[in-house]
Formats: C-alpha cells, structure tokens, sequence
C-alpha cells in the first residue's frame, strides 16, 4: 500500500514538473521574443523564426531517432507530404505573424488577442467543413471577441500593423489546427505532433530561407556583426531556439500525462500567467479597460470549451 501510495505521489510530481517545463518554456520563448525583437533591437522576425525551425528540425531527429521518445512514423505518399508542406506553410505564417506583432505590441495585448483562437478555429472549422456547433457554443464566442475589442480600446500601446500581425497569426495558428484535422483524418495519414513537427520543420526551413534573404537582406552579416560585438546574441539566438523546440515537446508530454480538460484549464492559466510575468519584466503600461477586456476574453474562452465538452 505505502509503495503504490509514494508511485501515486512520484506520478504526480513528475507531471506538476512537466506543466512547470511546459509553463517555462512558452512564457520564456515568449519573453525572449519579445526582449529580442523590440527591447534589444534585434529586429528580424523571419530570420529568427527560421532559427527556431532549425532548431525543431535537428531536436526532434535527435529526440525521435536517437533517443526514442516516440517511435518513429513514416511518410506514406507524395500526396500525404503535399499535405504536410501545406500545413507547414501555414504554420510559417502563424509563427513569423506573431514574431512580427511582438516588434510592436506588448506580450500582455498579444496574450490577449491570441486567446480569440477558439472563434477563428469555429469560424474555419463552419466554412471548410460545414461543421455547425451547437447555438450556445456560438454564443460563448461573443464575450471572445468583445473582450479583445475592449481590451483594444483600452491598450496604451496599441499598434494597428502590430495589432493586425497579432490576428493574422491567430487566424492561421486556428486555420492550421482545422487544415490538419481534414488533411491528415485518414488512420494511414495520422502523425502524432512531435512526428508532424519532424516533417513540418525542414519544410518550414525551406521556406523561410528565401523569404528571409530577400525580406531582412544582409541579416546573417548582421547576426555575425553583432556577435563579434556582443557574443550575448550567440546564446539568446541558442537559448530561443532551444526553447521553441521544448515548447512543442513538453506540449506533447502534458498532453500524453494530463486530460484534455485538465491541458485546456492550463492553457487558459497560461495565458494569464503569461501577461502577469511579462508586466513585471517589461513594465508596460496596463489599464483597467485592457485587462477587463482580457478578462473578458479569458471567460468566453473557458465558457467556449465548456459548451463544446457538454455538446460532444
């Protein structure tokens, strides 16, 4: 009895850490996003995103073929990779959208315009699949919207192009979820994510690549520049894309450890954690509109899932 109650307890404790690895890793890649981008200058979003890509791409050989954390999947087909490089396209999108709306907005804003999620995946999830939802999981995307139109109102550092980058990245963050449950429905197609992120990556790679020597010219002789006058840049650049990759997997493992419904509670958690530790860090200005408004926001959210469990 005392040895099932101390594996109950050993259990426990080793998932409060892997939400504590998931928690550090998001915030901090977050953050440190934001702390490159805007307060250290380094103002390259493309070339950064295809850092963090690299990174996935390397990390998940290494975690899948060496070290078996999954087993490995294979690709099945031309078609089922057309797919992926689709996916992969959006998710591009997704990732270099939100790096570019942290140039100009503060993460507290972002957080709270990125919690809209849940009313962008409906909306794709009714126009690419006709899928209606129950009338009251519509309702519970009300308060989704209107709080970040409050929040808007009431942000001191509001930025249109940063604040319609923030959208654009939700919108395709919703879009990519949706795209993957019909491109990728069939049992043969099926990847788990940390596979999905080891095909996804090099694609991603692929395309960032062109997309940064012509948008960010001379980018890497400037990342050389700049290491050569503070080799600081080196490791924030390592330390970032590292994360970025850990982001996916302690992802994987809370989602493997914990219920849906538990990893939908501290993902609403998160969000608020994350705005509260940031406003800390960067000091930005906040007012009580905006955080109502975030508020606001939050509670559709869980009100959102809410409605769409009870109507399963």
């Amino acid at each position: 009895m005392l040895e099932k109650v101390k594996a109950t307890a050993g259990t426990r404790m080793f998932t409060v850490g892997l939400v504590g690895a998931w928690y550090f890793s998001n915030i901090g890649v977050l953050l440190l996003n934001k702390y490159l981008l805007s307060n250290y200058g380094f103002k390259y979003p493309i070339f950064l995103t295809m850092c963090h890509m690299t990174a996935c791409s390397l990390l998940s050989y290494i975690a899948i073929a060496w070290m078996k954390v999954v087993p490995m999947q294979s690709l099945r087909s031309r078609v089922q990779f057309a797919k992926i490089a689709t996916l992969s396209l959006v998710f591009c999108t997704s990732v270099v959208s939100g790096n570019v709306s942290l140039r100009y907005l503060p993460v507290s804003f972002n957080q709270a315009v990125g919690a809209t999620t849940p009313f962008f995946t409906a909306v794709f999830a009714y126009i690419m699949t006709v899928r209606r939802e129950a009338w009251i999981t519509y309702i519970t995307l009300i308060p989704v919207v209107t709080g970040v139109v409050i929040a808007s109102g009431g942000e001191p550092s509001f930025h249109l192009f940063g604040f319609m980058m923030c959208i654009g990245a939700t919108a395709a963050r919703a879009l990519k979820s949706v795209l993957q449950g019909i491109l990728l429905s069939s049992e043969g197609e099926k990847l788990n994510s940390m596979n999905l992120l080891l095909y996804m990556a090099p694609i991603a790679v692929l395309f960032l690549l062109p997309a940064t020597l012509l948008l960010e010219e001379n980018v890497v002789g400037i990342a050389v520049a700049l290491a050569r006058e503070d080799t600081k840049i080196v490791w924030y650049l390592l330390l970032n894309s590292a994360m970025a990759y850990f982001v996916n997997l302690t992802n994987f493992l809370v989602t493997r450890h914990t219920s849906a419904l538990t990893l939908q509670v501290l993902g609403n958690a998160k969000g608020a954690v994350a705005v509260v530790v940031s406003i800390l860090i960067f000091k930005n200005p906040v007012s009580v509109t905006g955080m109502f408004g975030y508020a606001v926001t939050v509670l559709g959210v869980i009100l959102y899932s809410e409605a769409k469990k009870r109507n399963k």
